[in-house]
């Protein structure tokens, strides 16, 4: 026989079904109170309504959110920044580094003295052409180059906004690759947000290809002697970290119709004030752990709307060494020519009127014949025609 339940009473003086209600409505609202008043969330005198709650719920988890994004976009490009440091470290006490390609099967890859970054546009193939005659090896010169000097030199260039199949202007570039082999492609829309961005995306693709002790950027308009910058540089190949080139400090522009106007004036105190010390624009080097960090740092550092201003501050708040290097900013002819005579040969001449040589495509040669290094070439091979 199964075993008779055992019989319950309700207890006597049970609370309403309304009273509980009312009462589990006030410690809700009551908790919601205190919970908006200690995360300091404006709140009206008297107790919020849900939809102010939901509103004030709503702003703290966007602020908590991007308070929680920023950190780990901190801690991720220090991590970055680090672990490239100590990679770069080991591969200089190694003399080599693994390359990054994949093509290269796990091979090591030499140690370059420095590569350099020839900035251009899908416009300017006339001058790409005017350059090759002159200080740009081509085809197997090139690589030459790169094996036995140590120097790496590539135009630099990113993709149209449209680029399939189809697109004439990707087109023309690939053929033009395919002829002379010099040319970098970015993964980045070419005009796009502007050279400072470029420049980071040069910096990155760059460190991802070669491992190499300096790093420069040269403006498509710019002659340069490539055995005197090399002879720069290796003077200061042991430093860790150093920023080379022209130094210089212009006038900040609050005047909106100027052409060099900045619209971040006000954050450089009075008016009239000059910027930072930082390097002319149409050539300077970088060390690799610089490098490293600028690229690491690429998504946080702020861009100026000039971009050798730019540069020069995402530099200003590290422990850098400055070197102001004037033959790497000399005139056109005859100011080349007489530095030369005088023992001074120029790394790179251009006219600071036209901010890079005048009418370039047609004047390169001409400004190359009067303005080469000759005898005092440390890569006579290489400017051969």
């Amino acid at each position: 026989m199964a075993a008779a339940r055992p019989h319950h009473r309700a207890p006597p003086g049970r609370v309403p079904t309304r009273c509980v209600a009312a009462l589990c409505t006030a410690c809700f609202l009551l908790g919601v109170c205190v919970v908006n008043r200690y995360w300091a969330v404006p709140e009206p005198p008297d107790c919020p309504s849900k939809a102010n709650f939901g509103r004030s719920r709503a702003v703290l988890s966007q602020a908590q959110t991007r308070e929680v994004v920023i950190a780990l976009d901190r801690t991720i490009s220090d991590i970055e920044m680090r672990l490239a440091a100590a990679r770069a470290a080991q591969m200089r006490s190694q003399g080599a580094s693994p390359s990054d390609s994949a093509a290269d099967h796990g091979n090591m890859r030499p140690r370059l003295l420095f590569v350099m970054g020839i900035m251009t546009t899908f416009d300017n193939r006339r001058r790409r052409d005017s350059l090759r005659k002159t200080w740009v090896p081509q085809g197997e010169r090139l690589r030459r180059l790169e094996k036995d000097k140590g120097i790496a030199m590539r135009f630099v260039i990113g993709r149209s906004a449209n680029p399939g199949p189809d697109s004439e202007v990707e087109r023309a570039m690939d053929a033009e690759d395919k002829e002379y082999n010099d040319i970098l492609r970015l993964n980045h829309v070419e005009g796009q947000d502007g050279l400072p961005l470029k420049i980071q995306m040069f910096l990155s693709t760059a460190l991802s290809t070669w491992d190499a002790d300096f790093y420069v950027k040269v403006d498509d308009d710019v002659h340069v002697n490539i055995g005197i910058t090399r002879s720069i540089l290796s003077r200061h190949r042991s430093k860790p970290r150093v920023y080379i080139g022209c130094m210089k400090s212009g006038p900040v522009i609050a005047n909106n119709e100027s052409k060099y106007y900045e619209p971040d004036h006000w954050k450089f105190g009075t008016a009239g004030n000059n910027y930072f010390r930082h390097a002319t624009r149409q050539l300077y080097a970088i060390t690799r752990d610089l490098a490293t960090y600028v690229s690491a740092n690429k998504h946080i550092l702020h861009k100026y709307t000039n971009e050798d201003v730019s540069f020069g501050s995402w530099l200003i708040g590290l422990d850098v060494e400055h070197v102001d290097e004037r033959s790497l900013c000399c005139g056109i002819p005859p100011d080349c020519e007489w530095k030369a005579q005088a023992g001074n040969p120029c790394g790179a001449s251009f006219d600071w009127n036209c901010s890079g040589i005048c009418n370039p495509a047609e004047r390169m040669e001409e400004v190359h014949r009067r303005c080469w290094e000759h005898r005092e070439a440390a890569l006579p091979q290489a400017q051969e025609s």
